[in-house]
């Protein structure tokens, strides 16, 4: 106790009546930003909501507490005549994410237009959002997407350009011999995807690549 009062005494000397007053929140913002320190997202903002009156003319903040997991905060503020008064609230922490503007149904490719970004609270994201709107852009609905709801990764996928069971045409390449011969999908695939297809002339199952709309590349 006696080391306490001493550091709020020591405070108050080094800012007796000098020191330019700052907004409270602005204050709070910094010190919540140095408790996150390296785990704080890039998109991270606070919103300070004060439960006890706040401070107009205040300088600095001595001493700071918070509870990531709840925001609450406790702050020992000191102000322009040097006196020092204790705050709380809720530091808030938030982030920019890409939400749907309306509900998207499985296999709908998703376009600049379906989404807008909007700042939610960081509890209620989740570590598998999706954070960046480029990463959301171009991709194909796995599961339903609520209008104004982060998106989870595992809800989105890579477009399909193959589909199980669809006829495909094999295209086997060794060096500048090229081949077509007609084949079957034994999976989805996307561009670029790995997929094993039937080669319907012969009935063997062959590996390759899916590299646009029914086309597969087997490269020897």
């Amino acid at each position: 106790m006696r080391k306490f009062l001493l550091s709020i005494l020591l405070t108050c000397l080094a800012f007796p009546t000098v020191g330019k007053a700052e907004k409270l929140d602005v204050l709070v913002q910094e010190k919540a930003a140095e408790t996150y320190g390296i785990t704080l997202p890039d998109s991270g903002n606070f919103n300070i909501i004060f439960q006890t009156a706040t401070v107009q003319d205040a300088v600095i903040i001595s001493a700071f507490w918070m509870d990531t997991n709840t925001s609450q905060f406790v702050a020992n503020v000191v102000t322009q005549n040097g006196v020092v008064r204790r705050v709380s609230g809720l530091a808030v922490l938030t982030v920019q994410v890409p939400v749907p503007v309306a509900r998207m149904l499985p296999d709908a490719i998703i376009s600049e237009q379906d989404i807008i970004i909007q700042r939610l609270p960081y509890s209620r994201v989740g570590s598998y959002a999706v954070t960046e709107a480029k990463d959301v852009v171009g991709k194909q609905v796995r599961r339903l997407l609520a209008k104004g709801r982060p998106i989870m990764t595992q809800s989105i996928m890579h477009q399909r350009i193959i589909d199980r069971g669809d006829i495909v045409e094999i295209q086997y390449i060794d060096g500048a011999l090229k081949l077509r011969a007609p084949g079957r999908a034994l999976s989805d695939a996307y561009r670029g995807q790995e997929i094993k297809i039937v080669n319907l002339i012969g009935n063997t199952t062959v590996i390759g690549i899916a590299t646009d709309e029914g086309l597969v590349d087997v490269i020897r």
